[in-house]
């Protein structure tokens, strides 16, 4: 996940295209191929012999236009270009001449992103739901069609959101890091989030090169913590037929210290025993497992409710 290109303000969201460039090769030189979003709801559920890289962009800057987009349409790269329509055509951000540009080769897509792109787990549910709507009357008007793939503003939902994205749309992204596989929520698919500090090229090759790390279910279903759910009671059930289950470890950051948590797993089930609460605005748990050499990972974040 891309926002920002060669904007140097931003580091925190930005890339510096000619380390994208790189990324660009790395995948072009490895044995992995770039996946079509256009196939993305045909494909979910076949199962795949060979991984494929998903490129998603979020927000539309005006920079992905000038600097980004030039590159990955001369080289026909596939991606998703999540848009929040009320931003279009402002200062720094993309026009819907732009946009619409995009949407028509063969290898983009353009998702949506919400319509005002504010901090939306905090706002009321009515308001949230008013906010789609809204972003939905602009897409039908300006493209014609409401886009079917959903990328969560922030990357942070409360349960009601994913309810309500889950039946409104076909499926919805998140910032969590990890790999997605056939039994991967729908509705809270993994990213790996690029930026100046998390695109070094050692970095990129790890990612690239993780394989999923699967399970059957994670509990909290409820992402979003309040006073009285954290730190949450988190467990992870496994498949009976996992293996090398007993070498994951597993980091996260509650009391705003990343260490490694104390993990438990017995019959199928990793349960972890927080060492105090998470603080605003979002705790992180991210576990790995080498599994024969095949490094396995998968990422979960909790936004913090503060009021």
């Amino acid at each position: 996940m891309y926002h920002r290109f060669n904007e140097n303000k931003y580091p925190s969201t930005n890339i510096q295209m000619d380390m994208f460039k790189k990324h660009i090769e790395i995948i072009q030189n490895s044995s992995f191929n770039f996946h079509n979003p256009h196939n993305f709801d045909k494909l979910f559920k076949t199962p795949k012999q060979k991984k494929e890289v998903l490129i998603t962009i979020d927000d539309a800057f005006e920079s992905f236009y000038t600097e980004a987009w030039p590159y990955l349409k001369k080289n026909k790269i596939p991606f998703i270009l999540f848009v929040s329509t009320e931003p279009v055509g402002k200062n720094g951000y993309m026009t819907w001449e732009q946009i619409k540009e995009v949407e028509a080769e063969k290898f983009s897509f353009i998702g949506h992103h919400s319509h005002s792109h504010e901090y939306l787990i905090d706002v009321t549910n009515s308001d949230f739901i008013l906010d789609i709507e809204t972003s939905n009357k602009i897409f039908l008007k300006e493209l014609g069609y409401i886009p079917s793939l959903f990328s969560y503003p922030f990357g942070e939902y409360s349960k009601f959101m994913k309810d309500y994205i889950s039946q409104n749309f076909k499926y919805a992204f998140g910032q969590h890091s990890g790999v997605i596989d056939l039994n991967k929520n729908k509705f809270e698919l993994p990213r790996f989030p690029i930026n100046e500090k998390y695109g070094e090229l050692k970095r990129f090759n790890s990612i690239i090169n993780y394989f999923p790390l699967e399970y059957k279910n994670i509990f909290p279903e409820e992402k979003q913590l309040f006073r009285h759910t954290n730190p949450p009671k988190f467990k992870v059930e496994f498949f009976s037929e996992q293996k090398n289950l007993n070498n994951i470890n597993c980091y996260s950051n509650e009391e705003n210290i990343w260490k490694k948590s104390k993990t438990n797993y017995l019959n199928s089930i990793l349960t972890i025993e927080f060492r105090g609460p998470f603080k605003p605005r979002r705790g992180r748990i991210n576990c790995s497992l080498n599994d024969n050499g095949k490094w396995r990972w998968f990422g979960i974040q909790f936004p913090i409710k503060t009021n």
